[in-house]
């Protein structure tokens, strides 16, 4: 049974987590200069997918570490973040576009709205994805030459995302995956794709976001031993909730892993192995950021937990 406690700390974070998505999604809904003589089919695709909603998760890790780091919540830190956060989400948008187009998933649907193929066709869904991909680098220089963020911060941001989005992590999660398609046979190559395809980005998130406020190597190592084992602990949940969830809340019909014949953590171990693993990798995260020396952790401990309890 859940405690007073239990429940104050779900509503604030939920408050917090809802305060921080519309800062940025406020952010991302003018992060296209007006002004800029961009194809309007273009700028529509774009704008369609990046404010589509969904939990603007890895920008709230961005925030979060930044935060975590300074013990501040708002001013000039999270300032210096914001378009750090912005660019993740461009990304994570941009490689969702991609996943939908039929020659990957084929999906018609991504958050109960058409996917952008279906809606502006697939050259246009494409090229919109190339289009934030590329813009989420603009987006990160932002934060030194507009917002004072220190350079070589955001020089090891560039070049962090050019390794946690590209072939040695996302993109190579991506290939990973759909190689798999033709049949996994252990569960460690099915670690490798959770690891990449969505654990290098949680990752980069967190780290980012620390380092634009100055975080040490321990802190930076500890946010990595975090991000590792809440983003597999969020795709194994993932992987449980296609199976037992709501797809109204999902945005997706149920058991879309099985009827696109993919592998997933409860075909190796079950469905109670695997929300006990849920539990033990956010557990090992959490202690590790513990163990770091933060000025203010309490959020980053409370996303652990609000992300293994969620229903979508």
């Amino acid at each position: 049974m859940r405690t007073t406690g239990d429940k104050l700390t779900r509503n604030s974070i939920e408050a917090y987590i809802k305060s921080h998505a519309e800062q940025v999604e406020a952010e991302l809904s003018r992060c296209l200069p007006a002004e800029w003589a961009v194809p309007q089919p273009l700028r529509e695709s774009m704008h369609y997918s990046l404010m589509a909603g969904g939990k603007r998760l890895r920008p709230i890790l961005v925030l979060a570490a930044a935060e975590a780091v300074s013990g501040q919540s708002g001013g000039r830190t999270t300032e210096m973040a914001m378009p750090v956060a912005c660019a993740i989400e461009m990304i994570h948008t941009y490689s969702l576009i991609h996943d939908d187009l039929p020659a990957m998933d084929n999906d018609d649907f991504r958050r109960g709205k058409p996917t952008n193929h279906k809606v502006f066709g697939e050259a246009m869904a494409i090229l919109a994805g190339d289009a934030l991909l590329t813009h989420a680098f603009y987006s990160i220089a932002r934060a030194s030459k507009t917002y004072g963020a220190p350079a070589d911060a955001v020089l090891s941001i560039v070049e962090e995302l050019s390794v946690y989005a590209g072939a040695k992590g996302m993109v190579g999660g991506q290939a990973a995956d759909m190689l798999g398609e033709q049949g996994l046979t252990e569960r460690e190559e099915l670690d490798f794709i959770h690891t990449h395809k969505t654990g290098d980005l949680i990752v980069f998130s967190l780290k980012a976001g620390a380092r634009i406020a100055g975080a040490t190597e321990e802190q930076l190592h500890a946010l990595e031993t975090y991000g590792y084992n809440i983003g597999l602990a969020f795709q194994i949940q993932d992987d449980i909730l296609d199976l037992t969830g709501d797809a109204e809340k999902l945005g997706k019909p149920l058991n879309s892993d099985e009827k696109q014949m993919k592998v997933t953590y409860p075909y190796f171990i079950g469905l109670e192995a695997s929300a006990a693993k849920v539990h033990e990798l956010t557990e090992a995260g959490k202690l590790a950021i513990q163990a770091a020396g933060f000025a203010d952790p309490v959020r980053l401990l409370e996303l652990a937990d609000y992300l293994m309890k969620r229903d979508h």
